[in-house]
């Protein structure tokens, strides 16, 4: 009985660190197969784990798209400093099937340069 205690909060504190990979990696919440491509002006960018993300004025609204993780835009070649506000990006990607302003990319140009981001 004095084992219990400590392996129910062992495996609590298991469990709630495992909760947000899981739910963080649910790539199935995208339209997969519905690729879109985006040219916007970025108003606002987020070089943050678990992933970079901006906003985007294109079309007409505001997408949230979400890029790679930063380790990944940086070892690609887009480190933090590349990409800025006001400048012209093109994203490639996926819309979320909950947020109709909403993106995954899969690939950006900024600066004459194309990344892949998966």
């Amino acid at each position: 009985m004095t084992h219990a205690r400590p392996l129910a909060l062992a495996a609590l504190l298991s469990a709630s660190l495992a909760w947000p990979a899981a739910a963080h990696h649910g790539w199935g919440g995208y339209e997969s197969g519905q690729e879109m491509t985006l040219t916007g002006t970025v108003q606002q960018i987020a070089f943050n784990n678990p992933h970079a993300m901006l906003n985007l004025q294109a079309g007409g609204k505001v997408w949230h798209v979400v890029l790679a993780p930063p380790s990944r835009m940086s070892t690609r070649g887009l480190p933090a400093d590349s990409i800025k506000p006001g400048q012209t990006v093109t994203v490639v990607g996926y819309p979320a099937k909950s947020d109709p302003a909403e993106l995954r990319a899969e690939r950006i140009t900024a600066a004459d340069k194309t990344v892949e981001l998966r």
